[in-house]
């Protein structure tokens, strides 16, 4: 509880395609949980699927797999918020940390979510209830959606590139 007796503010999530590490805290068939470090008690994971393969698997084998306590490089893959803290799903493949592509939900062509690339994500909210979910675009299709006369058309080009 905050001083003036109000719910203190949620931890703020990373975004897709945010670069972290992360130590892992349970082996599971399908993959790990861990803990992002800078994002204490946000529940996290990596699923097999989304863990670097040696052998070029595209599930991780069991001996490939991330064992608890192991620090890793990772990048957030998605995000999902529809109830509670939300979770946070990360990708340990070499491909991803080098730029995490994802469909863009507009034109379903690969967008760039790593730093430096070509896609945002957007959070989507209502003020009716809790949950939230994310939308990614690329730049040039959220600008293609966006009236002529919105205000936002300016902020797009620079959201996220320090302008």
């Amino acid at each position: 509880m905050a001083s003036d007796g109000s719910a203190p503010p949620a931890p703020a999530l990373p975004v897709p395609g945010t670069p972290v590490r992360a130590v892992v805290t349970g082996e599971h068939p399908w993959g790990a949980t861990v803990r992002v470090l800078g994002y204490e008690g946000v529940p996290a994971s990596i699923d097999a699927a989304a863990m670097e393969s040696p052998s070029g698997s595209r599930i991780a084998l069991p001996e490939e797999r991330l064992r608890v306590g192991e620090e890793v490089a990772a990048v957030v893959q998605q995000l999902r918020q529809w109830s509670g803290p939300g979770r946070v799903r990360l990708s340990t493949r070499a491909a991803d940390l080098a730029g995490l592509r994802w469909r863009c939900d507009f034109c379903m062509a690969d967008a760039v979510l790593s730093p430096g690339g070509d896609g945002v994500v957007m959070e989507v909210r209502a003020a009716g209830g809790p949950g939230a979910h994310s939308v990614v675009a690329h730049r040039d299709c959220l600008l293609g959606a966006l009236h002529p006369e919105s205000l936002e058309r300016a902020r797009v080009p620079e959201v996220g590139r320090g302008g």
